[in-house]
């Protein structure tokens, strides 16, 4: 059993305290109060004081790639569109060795711990990269599997074979913090036949889902009207796709997929009656503010998604598309594009951007009922920040110096499960300097 302390504890399902403590017996939370309340209860277990920091639910990152971390900055050159990127990227990742992905994943959960973040909803392309990083670093989160290019309708059943087998695979390799679900990779990569049967399989088999929806302008001109780059590459490979002529979340609903409640990534082109369907449907949302800002994609409606009852986490995508893996910076970015975005209805305060980048993220995974917030009987995954620099000071508000002044370099621990998993600047599961030295290497490689 242990205590932790400090003078701020944000437990999200409640009001900040001041002077707080928090008691962990094992891998869970067994009680939450004021210290004085907390030291006197439990008089023989020795207190772990944090001091001048806040102690936090930990960051729930519900949106990455880390298979390419290894790529950071490696397209920053690329100028012209998201589409040349896309391009590029798509034949970068093919030159990366099993043990390039590998490296390139545990990397990119080193970062993570670093910054506070104790789950992460990665995708993943090359099988067991992602969910053996989680596993090697004692990080929890869900590993979706990711479709490949199965576009075409005729091969339907050929490409469903495929991510099944890869996805059964990994639920043999899946440990106690880490499961698996599935990623169509979005409704213009992935044909209709195979949506509905993915989208059963999901149902039936309660099964996690994950699907990047309405990120571009590209993704929307072929949607709804059959034209655009993704058409002329389709055309220029032979690929059997019909354009179903209405909006990407229609598409989802039609063909069944919105049934599974799935998570859907981006919704940045996303209309009103969009987001009714999302939120009837149950199915939740992962923003990513600054990638959707870096290509170009524009801003999604985040105060409107949350007006319209839609669960929205905050992901960091790849650090191809956003160089880093800071969900403080995110969400930080996040509330700063919501209340300048044109047609925003009102402001986001910072009691509600640290909810989403906590429990928000915790329910687009379906994990919130072991995480996400500091209550009795949850799962002890926290972070805490530290608040002594001078650019946090004075603190009038205590939320607002962790959205507005603060940023995932501040993190000065970060516990999973109750084991403390970074803390004094170094980490307890994962070799930091070997990781460089190895990324370092693949960089000059590719």
């Amino acid at each position: 059993m242990q205590i932790l302390a400090a003078k701020y504890l944000i437990p999200v399902a409640s009001d900040p305290m001041t002077n707080g403590a928090i008691v962990i017996d094992d891998s869970r939370i067994i009680d939450i109060g004021t210290r004085q309340k907390i030291t006197s209860t439990y008089p023989d277990v020795s207190v772990d004081d944090h001091g001048e920091a806040a102690i936090l639910p930990g960051f729930v990152n519900c949106h990455s790639h880390l298979e390419v971390t290894a790529l950071r900055g490696a397209l920053d050159t690329v100028e012209n569109n998201f589409s040349e990127w896309l391009l590029k990227l798509t034949a970068m990742r093919a030159s990366m060795s099993p043990e390039d992905v590998e490296v390139s994943a545990m990397a990119g959960v080193a970062e993570g711990l670093r910054a506070g973040i104790t789950c992460f909803g990665d995708i993943g392309r090359f099988g067991r990269a992602g969910s053996e990083a989680m596993r090697k670093a004692g990080v929890r989160g869900v590993l979706f599997q990711e479709t490949e290019f199965s576009a075409d309708a005729r091969s339907a059943d050929v490409d469903l074979e495929k991510l099944l087998e890869k996805y059964y695979l990994l639920k043999q390799d899946a440990s106690g913090l880490v499961e698996i679900g599935i990623s169509p990779h979005s409704p213009y990569t992935v044909s209709g036949r195979l949506l509905e049967k993915l989208g059963r399989i999901a149902v039936d088999e309660f099964v996690k889902l994950s699907i990047h929806t309405a990120e571009s302008r590209d993704e929307e001109e072929l949607l709804q009207k059959g034209t655009g780059f993704f058409r002329s590459i389709y055309e220029k490979y032979s690929v059997e796709w019909t354009s179903p002529l209405m909006s990407s979340v229609e598409y989802l609903y039609k063909t069944g997929v919105l049934r599974s409640r799935p998570q859907l990534v981006h919704c940045v082109t996303v209309s009103d009656d969009d987001l009714g369907m999302i939120a009837e449907s149950g199915s939740t949302v992962a923003h990513c503010p600054k990638s959707n800002a870096k290509l170009g994609h524009g801003s999604a409606p985040f105060e409107k998604m949350l007006d319209h009852g839609i669960s929205v986490g905050f992901g960091s995508d790849s650090v191809v598309s956003n160089n880093n893996c800071d969900l403080i910076e995110e969400a930080r970015f996040g509330a700063l594009t919501a209340r300048g975005r044109s047609g925003s209805a009102r402001f986001l305060s910072a009691a509600e951007i640290i909810e989403t980048v906590t429990l928000g993220g915790a329910k687009t995974l379906g994990l919130d009922d072991r995480i996400g917030s500091l209550e009795k009987g949850k799962q002890a995954d926290l972070a805490v920040v530290s608040l002594t620099g001078i650019s946090q000071q004075p603190i009038s508000d205590v939320l607002s110096a962790i959205l507005f002044s603060s940023s995932g370099r501040d993190v000065i621990a970060t516990y999973i499960a109750g084991k403390a998993v970074f803390s004094n600047g170094e980490l307890s599961t994962l070799d930091e300097n070997e990781l460089i030295s190895r990324l370092q290497k693949i960089a000059e490689s590719l």
